[in-house]
């Protein structure tokens, strides 16, 4: 039950400047999915497809420029405060040296929200409600995340804490450390949370508009509470605190899922437009 992971995160580089990661192949790859998830759940409601089309140029935005500044502000804000060009920009210039690195450091919690913001200024340009949408792009959501965390499997990044048995992963990038591997914990949480949002899409006695929604907010943050405590911290000032940064900006975000669920929880009324 040991695996030594030492695969390297970049496949290729073109022009031997801009680097390829197995980490963009899968999160492309994951916002592909989830789009042809919600495309087919957007057609079942007879809702136009180009509307669709404008929405996610909007989530895609929002998902890499929300994730990026929840990084910058929540994790690293005295660095990149005084650096913030670099919150922007996917390469930095160090001695005269031209170096394309990306934009290393995303948070999703930084994400969810600009995408949670730009969907509720779609639906007052688009009058398409607000809670449909929600749960809908929420359904692709979840699928999304799957791969994310794949990707950072990939990476060798956001590793776990030690095992301290003969089980776990040892990234050989980092050390020689036998590790849970966190990422696949919460891969593998996303994908059951995909099939149990879906179901409740499904099923017409829980589907007035807003609750499935609820129901992924509530069991993804869930999830990534207690899988935080598998991990190591991320920056060093989570090592003073009692529950990381990850468990703390969870909280708000479980809470409001359960507020929706329980205002949206209403088996008895059935909505023309939400089939």
């Amino acid at each position: 039950m040991q695996i030594e992971w030492d695969v390297n995160p970049e496949i290729l580089r073109l022009f031997d400047l801009i680097p390829i990661r197995y980490y963009s192949l899968l999160f492309i790859s994951g916002l592909l999915l989830g789009l042809h998830v919600v495309k087919k759940l957007w057609k079942r409601d007879g809702w136009q497809i180009s509307d669709l089309d404008r929405l996610s140029i909007f989530i895609f935005i929002a998902t890499i420029g929300g994730a990026r500044l929840g990084h910058c502000l929540f994790y690293e804000p005295t660095y990149y405060l005084s650096h913030p060009l670099e919150i922007f920009l996917p390469f930095k210039i160090q001695n005269g040296n031209f170096e394309f690195i990306g934009f290393q450091g995303l948070a999703s919690h930084g994400g969810i929200l600009a995408v949670f913001i730009a969907i509720w200024a779609f639906s007052k340009k688009s009058n398409l409600n607000f809670f449909s949408i929600l749960d809908k792009v929420s359904i692709g959501g979840a699928l999304t995340a799957v791969f994310i965390r794949l990707g950072n499997f990939m990476n060798s990044e956001i590793i776990g804490k030690a095992t301290n048995s003969n089980y776990g992963v040892v990234f050989k990038r980092v050390d020689n450390v036998l590790r849970h591997p966190s990422q696949l914990y919460e891969a593998f949480a996303y994908l059951i949370i995909f099939l149990i949002i879906l179901l409740a899409y499904t099923n017409k006695q829980s589907r007035k508009e807003g609750f499935v929604f609820g129901l992924f907010f509530t069991l993804l943050f869930i999830a990534r509470f207690l899988i935080e405590y598998f991990k190591i911290n991320q920056v060093e000032f989570e090592e003073g605190m009692i529950i990381n940064m990850g468990q703390t900006l969870s909280i708000p975000f479980i809470l409001l899922g359960i507020t929706i669920m329980i205002m949206k929880f209403n088996p008895a009324q059935n909505n023309d437009n939400y089939p």
